[in-house]
């Protein structure tokens, strides 16, 4: 007899045998992998909320403000009598002001003003600097892939326990400076915290979300296979329960027939002749910015099992992702010629962790005469191709599968370095091979 997969027992399942560990275990880390849209800041919350309940005061700990602030309002909303705490900088503006019309949340720049609440939350930063004070029994990381091992170092003395969350697929910690001094030794600061909890602690305790409830049942399968082959998911919805569709029939150009075939297929490639261009090539940016004015123009509505009726994909539902902040800027620059505003325009870095229906991205390969470890990174890609609930469009110049074979990598060895899998090669190819299965060429 088979076997139904049901994703919300399954995901109940994970969370379930989790927040056990978490309350319960007698471990010191406990490390979660979560794959796109699983669901990480609600099981953040959810562990919070209980850690709280059972008698344990935390100490949260995120990576940017923007998490922090996001968390903080997670919080309220689901339990708007918890005490909680964000310790902020001394900065001009450290933190939302949506954050002051909560009444159960203090906010100060000093930890000791926040002693005894339930909950505390800050950015890895911010904590690095909290001397002097009790420790915490228990510890929540958020985004932990993201996180450097010495910024794990730096507070690691304020608490006994934690649990550590985060997407494992996702761009590496970023640094300003060379750490090639560092590698394969066991207290590389540049690697993630993870790795390095892992590599002096095998016998932590380590758990999967095993479903996406943002990625499509067109997505889920190639993100999974391409970039989680250890930790594989599934969609959490199936391959009816969405579908993206316009008002206005196309016009038979390029952009509007690869916008046809990603809303019927979730996955669009518009591919442009071959060539070397310049980073910021100006056909191709031209290219993105149409297909999102097309895709505006002829009133998108998405359906899925959010809403009952279809909701209009509007301009603050788009995401442009490409790989440098120069492509970003030209691309926002085509827009404005275009009339178009309220499109989130921005690099791989920046998109992490967002969510939007619609997804147009810039290949990072694309018109390049070589191919770089920048470019090859796998969870630059990861990111590109995982910010969508429907449909994604990728652009491109013809020739990236050659680029490819041409450029084996050339990137030295590094002796005690954990080869990372897959590589950005393979997973490039991977990507690829499914998208000329929905190519759309087109000659400017």
């Amino acid at each position: 007899m088979r076997t139904v997969f049901d994703p919300g027992a399954e995901a109940a399942r994970a969370t379930g045998a989790i927040l056990d560990d978490t309350l319960r275990g007698s471990a010191r880390g406990i490390v979660v992998d979560s794959p796109p849209g699983a669901g990480k800041s609600t099981l953040v919350v959810r562990a919070a909320l209980e850690l709280a309940a059972a008698g344990h005061p935390l100490m949260v700990i995120a990576q940017t403000n923007a998490q922090v602030d996001d968390l903080v309002v997670r919080l309220a909303e689901k339990e708007p009598e918890l005490p909680v705490g964000r310790l902020h900088s001394s900065d001009s503006d450290p933190y939302d002001k949506v954050l002051d019309g909560l009444d159960n949340v203090r906010k100060s720049a000093k930890a000791a003003d926040l002693a005894g609440l339930d909950v505390v939350i800050s950015t890895a930063a911010k904590w690095a600097h909290v001397k002097n004070v009790e420790p915490w029994g228990h510890a929540i990381v958020d985004e932990a892939y993201q996180m450097r091992s010495d910024a794990l170092l730096a507070v690691a003395g304020l608490f006994e326990r934690a649990l550590f969350v985060g997407d494992p697929g996702q761009l590496d910690p970023f640094s300003i400076v060379g750490a090639d001094q560092w590698a394969g030794l066991s207290y590389d600061p540049s690697a993630s915290a993870v790795s390095t909890l892992l590599a002096h602690n095998p016998e932590l305790p380590q758990h999967r979300l095993p479903v996406s409830w943002r990625l499509p049942a067109s997505a889920a399968p190639l993100v999974s296979d391409a970039f989680y082959p250890y930790t594989p998911f599934r969609s959490g919805t199936g391959h009816g329960d969405r579908k993206l569709s316009f008002g206005v029939a196309s016009d038979g150009s390029g952009p509007d027939r690869a916008l046809d075939e990603a809303a019927e297929a979730g996955w669009g490639l518009l591919e442009l002749p071959a060539r070397h261009t310049p980073r910021t090539d100006p056909e191709a940016v031209r290219a993105v910015a149409l297909v999102v004015r097309r895709l505006l123009d002829r009133g998108g509505v998405a359906t899925s099992e959010r809403a009952e009726q279809p909701v209009p994909v509007t301009a603050d539902r788009v995401a442009v992702g490409t790989a440098h902040r120069d492509q970003a800027a030209a691309v926002r620059a085509a827009l404005a010629e275009l009339g178009v505003t309220g499109v989130a325009v921005d690099t791989a870095n920046r998109l992490q962790g967002r969510e939007f229906d619609v997804t147009v991205v810039l290949h990072p390969l694309s018109g390049r005469p070589d191919a770089t470890a920048f470019h090859l990174e796998t969870g630059r890609l990861c990111v590109l191709a995982s910010r969508h609930r429907h449909a994604c469009i990728v652009v491109c110049r013809e020739g990236v599968a050659d680029l490819l074979d041409e450029h084996p990598s050339t990137e030295p060895v590094q002796l005690g370095v954990t080869v990372k899998f897959p590589d950005g090669w393979e997973a490039n190819h991977a990507v690829l091979a499914r998208l000329a299965e929905h190519r759309v060429r087109w000659k400017p």
